[in-house]
């Protein structure tokens, strides 16, 4: 017996030396850097299916819409394609910049997707679904009685379906600006048709009595017997913050935290180093390691007067359950710009988001990350032979149509972006180069055209009304040129090369300011693009793109 007790103690102590050694092997810390999404990748959200998981974004008014990515490790993203990518899943003819598609929400049921969003200036609410997170997305279904913006799906373990959305106040009569609601509605998920009415289940925000604005983008969760609310509130500016509410029932009542917000940087000194501001919209996630986090989005300001051009960026931070709470923990008040995460296994060096990027045409398609300033009516442009070619029209990126434009996130506060192309202009109304662009009123455009029958370089500036011409340089007709815009903060150098190797300098050190978010308005982050046009004028001449660039300099 004493002997049988001893092989069994052995045995104990042998597999937990074994399943520690395991453990010891099999977990990894790593350290990730915030922004986890650099550049315009606004109001995230996430979901996790098996151990993989999908990140969705706003693209407003871009095609094709809402970028879907996956990750193994919440580290190392890839895009996978984009929901919205056929011209009869989104028309956003006539659409501003900042507005379209806001805030889509994923989610995952039954072997399903989901993404459920706002088309603001459209039809409003819709949902799509696939079996395939990287498409083909369904064609939207419309919902009529989802009235406000920023929806999100909740499949309850009741096996009920609620869709939950910011919305009008009681009687539709607000107390003061800025006053809104969280409704819910519950969905019959196998016909995507809401069933019965709306019903208010959170007025004015976590703090009635300071009179809050923009209660939105509201997510559902259920843990620890309670039904989480989480939405933003304060705005998407500097005042912007993250709070939660609870209940045992999820129609309410619903408790505010007595710590709301769980995430603000608003009270913070503005100069601070390297800050990160105005973040919320959250989305949390429980990872493979039983750890929870948080994906929100913040800003990089490069000045104390919080001006950026990156747009609203997808930042990443640990999050702790306290007393059945959700409280970020940061480390401190400070949203860092890197944290500690534990792996299954070591970090892969696969390309990144956020790596420097290179296109040489040399596919039959344009890669997942290229955008469109609205949705392509006819096929402009055409891939062949280590060439994009686009065909000059009369569109011009002062408007509300499409233009001959495919462009590429700024992503980085200090960085560059060249193109070489070829270009002969007939005409003083035909351009081609390369844009940083805004919104249509708001744009610098670096390009080659004519100017009393002579070639030149110009780079012009927007106005309310169409352009005016900073400077120009008159060259030798050839049949390539090379363009490069470099961003070093709060302003922007212009160059060009007529031989690929030696820069000229056009213009340095343009106010930046001019296209940053706080200065142009809207939602959205600058774009660098490639771009022709006849300027209101019929055409029928090309640009011939050979390369395209956007390095990081920091």
């Amino acid at each position: 017996m004493v002997k049988k007790i001893v092989i069994l103690i052995s045995l104990i102590l042998f597999f937990s030396c074994s399943s520690k050694k395991q453990n010891k092997d099999v977990l990894k810390r790593a350290t990730f850097s915030n922004p986890v999404l650099k550049g315009f990748y606004p109001d995230p959200s996430i979901c996790k299916v098996d151990s993989s998981y999908y990140l969705i974004n706003s693209t407003f008014a871009y095609f094709p819409g809402i970028p879907i990515f996956k990750s193994d490790d919440l580290v190392n993203w890839k895009q996978i394609g984009n929901a919205l990518d056929r011209s009869e899943q989104l028309d956003l003819e006539g659409l501003e910049v900042s507005q379209g598609v806001f805030a889509p929400a994923i989610s995952f049921n039954n072997g399903v997707f989901y993404i459920i969003n706002t088309i603001v200036g459209g039809k409003n609410n819709f949902i799509i679904s696939a079996t395939n997170p990287s498409g083909p997305w369904s064609n939207p279904t419309w919902l009529p009685k989802v009235e406000g913006i920023d929806p999100s799906m909740f499949f309850d373990p009741d096996d009920k379906t609620y869709v939950i959305f910011n919305s009008t106040p009681p009687n539709n009569s607000p107390e003061y600006d800025g006053h809104r609601t969280i409704k819910i509605i519950e969905l019959d998920v196998e016909n995507l048709k809401t069933v019965g009415e709306p019903k208010i289940i959170i007025n004015k925000g976590a703090k009635p009595e300071d009179k809050p604005i923009w209660i939105e983008g509201p997510h559902i969760y259920n843990k620890n017997g309670f039904y989480y609310v989480m939405a933003a509130e304060g705005g998407t500016a500097e005042d912007h913050s993250e709070v939660v509410f609870r209940s045992k029932n999820i129609l309410g009542p619903y408790k505010s935290f007595k710590n709301n917000p769980i995430l603000t940087q608003r009270n913070l000194q503005r100069d601070r180093k390297n800050p990160i501001t105005s973040t919320g919209h959250v989305d949390i996630i429980e990872d493979n390691s039983g750890n929870w986090w948080g994906v929100f989005l913040g800003c990089r300001p490069y000045d104390v007067d919080n001006h950026f051009n990156t747009g609203r960026e997808t930042f990443m931070a640990p999050v702790k359950w306290k007393y059945d709470w959700p409280v970020f923990d940061l480390g401190g008040d400070a949203v860092r710009d890197n944290y500690q995460i534990t792996l299954r296994k070591p970090l892969t060096n696969v390309e990144s988001v956020n790596s420097d990027f290179i296109d040489e045409f040399n596919t039959d398609t344009l890669a997942y990350d290229w955008l469109f300033l609205r949705t392509p009516k006819e096929k402009w442009y055409s891939l062949l032979n280590g060439e994009l070619t686009i065909n000059t029209r009369s569109e011009t990126t002062s408007g509300i149509s499409n233009p001959s434009f495919i462009g590429y996130r700024q992503k980085h506060l200090f960085g560059n972006v060249t193109t070489n192309l070829s270009f002969k202009a007939v005409a003083e109304n035909e351009k081609a180069g390369l844009i940083a662009f805004q919104n249509e009123t708001h744009y610098y455009y670096l390009c080659k055209s004519l100017k009393n029958n002579t070639p030149v370089v110009q780079l012009l500036k927007s106005t309310e009304n169409g352009t005016e011409e900073i400077t120009f340089k008159s060259i030798k007709e050839r049949d390539e040129i090379s363009f490069k815009i470099e961003a070093k903060g709060a302003y922007y150098n212009f160059y060009y090369s007529i031989n690929n190797t030696d820069w000229r300098v056009l213009n340095e050190n343009v106010d930046a300011r001019f296209l940053s978010t706080k200065k142009a308005g809207g939602f959205v982050g600058t774009i660098y693009g490639m771009y022709t046009t006849s300027s209101g004028e019929k055409s029928t001449n090309k640009a011939v793109y050979h390369w395209f660039r956007n390095k990081n300099i920091n």
